[in-house]
């Protein structure tokens, strides 16, 4: 993913509710959100080149979800792919906390990274270019390609936009997925300085990408009650698609 925005215990009803772009090459291959025919228990998208995935759930409620950290300077290609961090914690039983220990002694294997990953019971980030593992309290987060609330302009206006949908009466599903498209390009001034050029910056700063090459593919809403009730909604976006085509997921966690 290259948005997460997460509303984590701030609604009445939902313990989390979870809206993310995942931005990529449109001709990566992907298959869409479904469950793995080699565990039937994981719930996500599966890339297809490198094996991983960007975002998944359990139906025993283990969760997780990764942005990379956009530094161009310190890419390096042999470095082996990042969605086998959250394809490996959802497939096991490690302890989100004792899973990002091990990480964390193997931080400089791979390129850079943001991880979330959750219980029913709590919900952890981790990046390895920020230092230790950390347990969220509740609140209102937004990350991209860089660490946890790093006040870009499509994380403040994501962020915003969400907050918007907890306040309405009626928290509804097409709403917070409308509020991903969102393809305003900032101001120059308010632009971050990552490595790419300026109209690269430009082009990559709204919550919705759009290019001839790359560009958001997917926005994701997850939500999970108090009592355990799972939705979980894939929307393709890509230029091509048919964005009336959504993936729904809803069941119980065991």
């Amino acid at each position: 993913m290259c948005l997460i925005l997460f509303a984590y215990q701030q609604h009445p009803r939902y313990r989390l509710v979870l809206a993310a772009n995942r931005d990529e090459f449109y001709a990566r291959p992907t298959a869409p959100a479904a469950f793995w025919d080699d565990d039937h228990d994981v719930l996500g998208g599966r890339d297809l080149v490198g094996g991983g995935t960007w975002m998944g759930l359990t139906r025993t409620g283990r969760f997780a979800a990764l942005t990379n950290v956009r530094e161009p300077h310190r890419h390096r290609p042999e470095a082996p792919t990042r969605g086998l961090i959250v394809a490996d914690f959802l497939r096991g039983t490690t302890a989100p906390r004792d899973y990002l220990e091990h990480l964390r002694e193997r931080e400089l294997r791979y390129n850079g990274y943001n991880v979330l990953l959750g219980t029913p019971t709590a919900l952890w980030w981790y990046s390895n270019r920020g230092g230790s593992p950390r347990a969220l309290t509740p609140g209102l987060y937004g990350l991209s390609n860089d660490l946890l609330d790093t006040p870009w302009p499509k994380v403040e206006r994501g962020k915003k936009a969400l907050q918007q949908a907890l306040d309405r009466p009626h928290l509804t599903e097409e709403a917070v997925l409308d509020r991903l498209l969102d393809a305003e390009i900032a101001p120059d001034d308010e632009l971050p300085r990552t490595g790419v050029d300026l109209e690269w910056e430009r082009k990559l700063s709204p919550p919705f990408i759009v290019t001839e090459r790359y560009g958001t593919r997917v926005s994701t809403l997850v939500t999970i009650t108090y009592d355990g009730h799972v939705a979980f909604l894939e929307r393709p976006v890509a230029p091509t698609s048919d964005r009336t085509r959504v993936r729904a997921y809803r069941f119980q966690l065991t």
